[in-house]
């Protein structure tokens, strides 16, 4: 084999395809959020970012850029090792009590990214756990995916948020068998949200574990931000909750909670944990800082909703597609992947905005859209001059309004 041709040959399939990832080359601007410098080659200019994962832009507040800069001064760059050797800070510590204390839970566990928490929980549960099946909604993160993948316990798929289907899986099994019903809350792509409180039901009838990824709703919704499951009341029936310190929060790294002995399970027996090297103790500062913030100012929560429902009424007021959406995610399809990825270079090209385009595998063929995240920070004059842009790149490229 050729090798070189073979992974030019796989990358120019994506290009045919529309498919291929471009990475804006971006400069985040300290205390101008959501404006960023983008550089393009030799040139630059100054955009307005509107699909950042910083749903708050807890990654620009002062309180947080404080903490990250106190923990260099007092600690250094680096935690110096893994968890088990050497590399557990003072700040990791308290990240997690503060974490645990967040989701009412005994104890928390820290992980470098949200992907590895569930990798890392998800597969060592599945493995461990003597004949445990995994039940995995049809929509579940990657993350989710690979860590029931490489527990290699038996899985299970139901239709995505089908209560119905989830039970009539669980009824084909012993109640005495080991059983984990994984979900998400919020889902990032569409903007919906699970039936909670229909699962835990079910996991209690049928004697399973729940396993709820958090990832897009910690921060952001409960009136701590504990998520969903705090807004409805539901954390203590909730058996590992998963989360990301990179969104609301504003940072990086993930984590589950849960019972002390759950999360010492995980925390003795997971090798994505064991072998990982800890966060930077900044990193882990930060985030505390981020998290305690955000515990006492449920108004920044209040904002966030308000701006994702003042867009999605726009949008539909100048009758662009934006897709049904529950919470603050604001999906537009397109329908066509190089139509959307014209559309994403058009934004930014002629009118300085950046949205990225959502392609397949993201999202099934024929679903292609772009993804709007829309913040506190995101003005009135930011919106009024995104919907006006739209509607010009809508027009001239053709693209479907909506029905």
């Amino acid at each position: 084999m050729k090798y070189e041709d073979f992974f030019a040959g796989k990358i120019d399939e994506l290009k045919s395809e529309g498919r291929y990832r471009h990475f804006a080359d971006l400069e985040r601007q300290a205390g101008r959020f959501p404006k960023a410098t983008y550089h393009d080659g030799q040139k630059t200019r100054e955009i307005t970012v509107w699909c950042s994962n910083d749903y708050l832009g807890m990654g620009q507040n002062p309180v947080v850029l404080e903490a990250m800069q106190e923990a260099v001064r007092k600690c250094g760059a680096g935690a110096g090792g893994t968890r088990n050797i050497s590399g557990t800070n003072h700040y990791h510590v308290l990240l997690e009590e503060e974490l645990a204390d967040l989701h009412g839970t005994e104890s928390a566990l820290l992980f470098g990214s949200g992907w590895v928490a569930n990798m890392t929980a998800l597969s060592t549960l599945g493995r461990m756990i003597p004949d445990c099946v995994v039940l995995s909604d049809a929509l579940n993160h990657n993350s989710m995916v690979e860590g029931i993948v490489h527990s290699k316990a038996e899985k299970k798929i139901f239709k995505h948020n089908d209560v119905e289907d989830l039970e009539n899986l669980l009824r084909t099994y012993d109640k005495d068998r080991p059983k984990l019903i994984a979900f998400e809350s919020v889902y990032s792509m569409d903007g919906d949200i699970a039936p909670i409180k229909e699962f835990c039901d079910l996991a209690d009838q049928y004697n399973a574990m729940t396993f709820l990824d958090e990832v897009h709703a910690v921060g952001l919704y409960g009136q701590h931000g504990g998520g969903v499951a705090e807004r409805e009341n539901l954390m203590d029936r909730i058996t590992i909750i998963q989360g990301t310190l990179a969104k609301a929060f504003g940072v990086v790294g993930g984590y589950i909670a849960g019972s002390a002995a759950m999360c010492d399970f995980v925390r003795s027996y997971g090798s994505g944990f064991i072998f990982s090297t800890s966060p930077p103790p900044s990193v882990a500062a930060a985030a505390l800082a981020s998290v305690r913030h955000l515990k006492k100012h449920n108004e920044i929560r209040e904002c966030h909703q308000e701006r994702a429902a003042t867009l999605k009424q726009k949008l539909r007021n100048a009758d662009i597609p934006v897709m049904p959406s529950v919470s603050h995610i604001v999906p537009v399809l397109v329908g066509d992947p190089v139509l959307c990825k014209q559309a994403s270079d058009d934004l930014m090209d002629r009118f300085d905005i950046y949205v990225q385009p959502i392609n397949y595998p993201t999202v099934p063929r024929g679903e292609e859209r772009l993804r709007f995240t829309p913040t506190p920070l995101h003005t009135d004059e930011d919106i009024d001059h995104l919907i006006e842009s739209i509607k010009d790149v809508w027009q001239r490229l053709n693209i479907k309004a909506a029905a």
